[in-house]
């Protein structure tokens, strides 16, 4: 126990007085990587404590000098890659780490990888599946809603959210043979019931044709837009209704993305510059000065594109949002857990 402690301490404090990154090589191809590290001869004893996220050493070769020369040749798929979607990239992350002692120890020592790729034109996440149960039809168009997990990879696998957390919200239509087409939300409120009713009790999220207004009273923000035909919203969640069922309600919109109005937007009020901002186009962001009135009503091109079944109505929920400082709370959602679960 002793020997492996000072081990520990030895190795790390190698680390601390050599830049050990300048050693690290990495190679993205298409659908692998290619990691070489390079490392002294005091760790070439210990080379199968390296790990590339869950993976060993491909290969590993002594060099003439004593130093050691330690591979990593796999698929992004293999060595518990992470996938993100970022605006219109997918990015794959892990760590290559050294780890003298057992796993459940902090690594001595943790060095970032990341591969980048553009998104290709049309693309989708692959959880994203047309045919999927949640899919929901109207006249020629299919529209999209789901609550996804943290990674933004897949849908989430639990409907209980920690108050204060982001919800990721994504929402799409399905272009289909259409022209491109603009997916906007145009109105979203949380109800405690599944279908509104005139006397429901609501919380308005978006409103005003596309003005995301828990962007000025919590940290609510778009994503920056992967595809013109799917939109992300991450959602602080809220107190209301806390502990009950929650379900929101929002009015999808296929648009003309060649067209954006007062009436037919997607607005978000940022902070750091105390105003509001168009998503789409932020130099055309004057289309959001009504965020703080009231915006114009339809024109009547905009009810042609509706009668046509431009237009959707989609609930989410439930959802159950809990504050974790409430035990009583927690143990009580624990039987939702599974609700919202993919088989």
């Amino acid at each position: 126990m002793v020997t492996q402690l000072y081990l520990g301490v030895l190795i790390t404090a190698v680390f601390a007085t050599t830049d050990a990154t300048t050693d690290i090589k990495v190679v993205c191809d298409q659908n692998s990587i290619r990691v070489t590290w390079r490392i002294s001869a005091e760790l070439v004893p210990f080379a199968s404590r390296l790990f590339l996220g869950s993976c060993l050493p491909s290969t590993f070769n002594v060099l003439p000098t004593g130093e050691g020369e330690v591979q990593f040749n796999y698929k992004l798929v293999d060595c518990k890659f992470k996938r993100l979607v970022r605006g219109k990239h997918l990015l794959y992350q892990n760590e290559l780490t050294f780890r003298p002692n057992k796993r459940s120890k902090p690594a001595a020592f943790v060095y970032p990888i990341e591969c980048a790729y553009k998104s290709p034109e049309g693309w989708f996440p692959a959880f994203l599946n047309p045919g999927a149960s949640f899919s929901e039809g109207r006249g020629r168009l299919v529209f999209h809603m789901e609550l996804l997990n943290e990674q933004l990879t897949g849908v989430a696998k639990t409907n209980v959210i920690p108050l204060g957390s982001l919800m990721p919200i994504w929402a799409a239509v399905e272009q289909k043979s259409h022209q491109p087409l603009l997916l906007l939300i145009e109105e979203c409120v949380a109800a405690t019931t599944p279908e509104l009713q005139l006397d429901s009790q609501v919380y308005t999220i978006i409103g005003n044709k596309g003005c995301l207004l828990e962007s000025m009273k919590a940290n609510s923000v778009f994503l920056p837009r992967y595809h013109s035909s799917a939109l992300v919203l991450l959602l602080q969640s809220f107190k209301f209704a806390l502990g009950k069922e929650v379900y929101v309600h929002c009015k999808l919109v296929a648009w003309d993305p060649e067209v954006l109005n007062e009436s037919k937007k997607a607005c978000q009020y940022v902070k750091e510059k105390q105003r509001w901002e168009l998503l789409d186009d932020p130099s055309q962001s004057s289309v959001c000065s009504c965020c703080d009135s009231t915006c114009t009503p339809r024109l009547k091109r905009d009810v042609k594109w509706e009668s046509n079944g431009f237009s959707h109505n989609s609930v989410l929920g439930p959802l159950i949002i809990i504050d974790p400082s409430d035990s009583n709370a927690y143990n009580e959602s624990e039987g939702s857990l599974t609700a919202a679960e993919v088989q």
